[in-house]
């Protein structure tokens, strides 16, 4: 809906990981580097945690452009609230192998024999594991018995995990030893400062051929940096707020006091109202709202989701309703003197 008024190209504030989008902040460029240097190894674990919404997901994505299709298959799963033997199912469906009503034998068996035909073709096979926080201390034993799998040359499968930071809790835990001997390198990916903030947003822009046109001022950046605190999710979805208030009330230079506008109507909107029930702790210590967390922006992505379907539904009733206009009969209805 704003990508039309402000002369973008596509939306730029978009929730859904997207390479083209990829901004190589210093945190960002590290992890790619970390990411790279796995590769290269060709063996072993490679970590990365980072918050919610740091950008990890993209990260990988970013990778998966880069490399060279011929040479390196590559799979990623996402739905990590499974036991092992699930797992183990995900993992082959991942790499386009049968898993109906195979025994837990059988799925290792076809695993095995894909990886040793990749490694005969001269192929490297690469598993990415998202979400790895939610994996259970039986789950990620099963992923490390997996990387048993090799010849008397080569490993034949690598495995990155991307998590939370309370991933990091899991693998220090007494019974992850075996696995900590084979992560080749690990990185936590934190947030951008206040500098890298401002570049990522003109570097989304500019991804959708900005021409300057909404302008945001000096306080305007820092507001957005203050509330998001340099987490990537947290700015697309604040950004995406703040121009879609900006299209609705024709803005095209954005202040602080607009950012903080936008900021107050998120808060508003995820309130609980007041009941006898709630703790204070829920109220607040003054029985003011809390600050929104993380499961304030889950919410968001949903809000997202809705505002885009109303977007496309207020787009093709202008459509009908130019349609309609250009009419001959309308038209000539319009052109009618008054009697």
């Amino acid at each position: 809906m704003y990508e039309s008024f402000y002369g973008l190209s596509a939306k730029p504030f978009q929730l859904k990981p997207d390479p083209s989008f990829f901004f190589g902040s210093k945190g960002h460029k590290r992890a790619m580097a970390y990411l790279e240097y796995g590769l290269g190894q060709r063996e072993g674990f490679i970590v990365i945690t980072g918050e919610v919404g740091a950008g990890k997901t993209t990260l990988v994505r970013n990778l998966f452009r880069k490399l060279e299709s011929d040479s390196i298959i590559a799979a990623q799963i996402v739905n990590t609230h499974l036991d092992s033997d699930d797992t183990l199912r995900m993992v082959v469906a991942a790499f386009g192998l049968p898993y109906e009503d195979a025994t837990k034998a059988t799925l290792l068996t076809k695993l095995e024999h894909f990886l040793i035909q990749c490694d005969r073709q001269g192929k490297r096979v690469l598993l990415v594991v998202d979400e790895a926080q939610n994996l259970s201390p039986r789950t990620v034993e099963e992923l490390r018995m997996l990387s048993n799998f090799q010849t008397a040359e080569n490993s034949l499968l690598q495995i990155f995990l991307l998590g939370q930071p309370e991933f990091r809790k899991t693998l220090l835990s007494g019974d992850m030893q075996q696995l900590l001997q084979r992560v080749i390198a690990t990185y936590h990916l934190g947030p951008m400062d206040s500098t890298e903030t401002r570049a990522y947003i003109e570097h989304r822009l500019h991804t959708v051929d900005w021409h300057g046109d909404p302008a945001l001022s000096d306080d305007a950046f820092a507001a957005i940096y203050d509330f998001t605190g340099g987490i990537p999710r947290k700015i697309n979805t604040l950004c995406d707020r703040l121009f879609l208030m900006g299209y609705l009330e024709e803005i095209h230079d954005f202040s602080s006091a607009d950012v903080l506008e936008v900021i107050g109507d998120i808060q508003q909107e995820f309130v609980l109202p007041p009941t006898k029930n709630r703790s204070r702790t829920e109220r607040g210590i003054n029985g003011s709202p809390t600050e929104p967390n993380g499961s304030t922006y889950e919410a968001l992505e949903s809000m997202d989701k809705r505002l885009a379907k109303m977007e496309r539904s207020v787009i093709s009733v202008l459509g009908l309703l130019k349609k309609m206009l250009s009419l001959p009969s309308v038209k000539n209805l319009s052109n009618k003197e008054p009697s």
